[in-house]
């Protein structure tokens, strides 16, 4: 065994089953800490017939003089065989494959989420001891919607970022009168309003608007990312709804 370049000024380093660095039941309290390299395996803990072992690791002292200070930066791929709890922000740049189930309290993408279904399930607001499941709805497209009530009017003013959010050639609506027939179809419409009209021979104009009580829908299709490629040839997951 040969031993280069070693300095030892704590009691930080422990090798070995004595276990030294303990003044009593629990560990002791190291002020300051250095750097640890090891081009090998690491394992830190009680590993006993190859069980992986818990490590504990916190942000650099504020006297480090390294240029990347999270508390703990992997460079490359890593696959993590157990529990992880992380206490902090993080930042990951490349790919993120979770073959579990995923459980945060806020979590924000500059992309797409691509997974088999997508659910929401939370604390039943009704039912004491019960839980409420939901799915999304999936679709050949990026979709947005809006929906409402219409009364005593015949236009639709959609929400105003929506001439830059949707492409107006997509706009498809559905009406609903309330109470009883009233005969309305769609006269004009564009990302910005819709405009109803009577359904009649003798005239398009609705000249009584207080007959107008209706739901409605409106669907869309989002113009501010790339179109969603519905079908594709490839063992891969292609990457969409980037941004344009």
């Amino acid at each position: 065994m040969a031993i280069k370049n070693l300095s030892l000024q704590t009691i930080a380093l422990h090798i070995g089953y004595k276990d030294y660095s303990k003044l009593s039941d629990i560990s002791a309290i190291y002020n300051k800490a250095g750097y640890l390299t090891n081009p090998g395996i690491s394992i830190f803990g009680d590993a006993v017939a190859g069980q992986k072992a818990t490590v504990t690791i916190y942000p650099p002292n504020s006297e480090s003089k390294q240029s990347y200070l999270p508390s703990l930066y992997v460079k490359g791929d890593s696959a993590f065989i157990g529990d992880i709890a992380v206490n902090g922000s993080q930042t990951i740049t490349k790919d993120l494959t979770i073959s579990g189930t995923m459980k945060a309290g806020f979590a924000t993408w500059s992309s797409s989420i691509v997974a088999t279904t997508k659910l929401f399930d939370i604390k039943h607001p009704s039912k004491e001891g019960h839980r409420l499941a939901h799915a999304s709805l999936e679709g050949p497209e990026v979709g947005v919607y809006c929906r409402g009530r219409l009364k005593e009017s015949n236009v639709i003013n959609l929400p105003e970022y929506w001439k830059d959010l949707v492409h107006e050639d997509s706009i498809t609506v559905q009406l609903q009168p309330i109470g009883s027939n009233q005969n309305l179809v769609i006269q004009e419409f564009n990302n910005e309003f819709i405009v109803i009209a009577e359904d009649s021979t003798n005239t398009d104009l609705i000249t009584d608007l207080s007959t107008i009580d209706c739901f409605y829908h409106v669907y869309g299709e989002r113009k501010d990312v790339e179109r969603l490629t519905v079908e594709y040839e490839s063992d891969t997951i292609l990457e969409q709804g980037k941004p344009k």
